[in-house]
């Protein structure tokens, strides 16, 4: 159990990580606009904002299914979970992870470029977001679409529903002792889980003609804002010292 529960600290590292670099793309610009009182971005630095987000977005919601995998071993399969999930491999899918950040952030920022905007430059949107700069374009933008479908289903659809599974098997394994702690260690983040990817499912899964902007606009929030604040504090609570921490202080109250 403390190999599984070092694991799943080392997953907990990466996560904060990736939420950190997905705050940073998209807050300080906010807050530079707040006090200039000036919303400007140039279009270098939209398009970049736009990659870093993509890679900081894609690779969390693999991040996410990667955790619910390891947990999946570790209560399933727990004497034999060293055996799986050896620091080679853990290596191999934290890479393969970046990685897919990566190429699906080249292949929709690519892609961008290729579009003609020839209407007002107004983005309606807090940030650069794809469906946002789509509406600017005077052109074609059946590709774009198209590839915000695909990868829609391989960078939400197909983790959300391994983080499903894995917990459905979880819950069909009978609770001993020390399978108990497994559960407890894996399952804080379901929280976070549910509010990333319900958010991101409303906004790139859903046709345009159900829902406006606007509501779009808020649904985003939670999943470049409010989860990465969420994070920090579901994943401490998990720590047994700051638990104890907590109750103590409010016993002392």
């Amino acid at each position: 159990m403390d190999v599984i529960i070092r694991w799943q600290h080392r997953c907990d590292k990466f996560v904060k990580l990736i939420d950190f670099g997905l705050s940073t793309v998209i807050i300080p610009k906010i807050l530079v606009n707040f006090v200039t009182e000036k919303n400007i971005i140039s279009y270098p630095e939209c398009m970049i904002q736009f990659y870093f987000f993509l890679v900081f977005a894609v690779s969390e919601c693999h991040m996410l299914a990667l955790m619910s995998y390891d947990c999946y071993v570790a209560i399933c399969s727990a004497l034999l979970y060293n055996v799986i999930m050896t620091h080679k491999a853990c290596f191999s899918l934290i890479l393969g992870v970046y990685i897919t950040g990566l190429v699906c952030a080249f292949v929709h920022t690519g892609c961008l470029f290729r579009i003609n905007c020839c209407k007002f430059y107004v983005i309606n949107h807090y940030f650069c977001d794809i469906l946002s700069l789509l509406k600017l374009s005077c052109s074609s933008t059946y590709a774009n679409k198209l590839l915000i479908l695909i990868f829609s289903v391989i960078n939400i659809l197909a983790p959300s529903l391994t983080i499903l599974n894995s917990y459905i098997f979880n819950c069909h394994i009978h609770f001993t002792k020390g399978k108990s702690k497994a559960v407890s260690t894996c399952s804080s983040h379901i929280l976070g889980v549910a509010v990333f990817f319900g958010s991101e499912a409303y906004m790139y899964l859903q046709p345009s003609s159900v829902s406006s902007m606007d509501h779009k606009k808020v649904s985003s929030v939670f999943y470049t804002i409010i989860v990465s604040m969420l994070n920090p504090l579901i994943y401490s609570l998990r720590n047994k010292d700051v638990t104890v921490d907590i109750k103590y202080s409010s016993e002392q109250k």
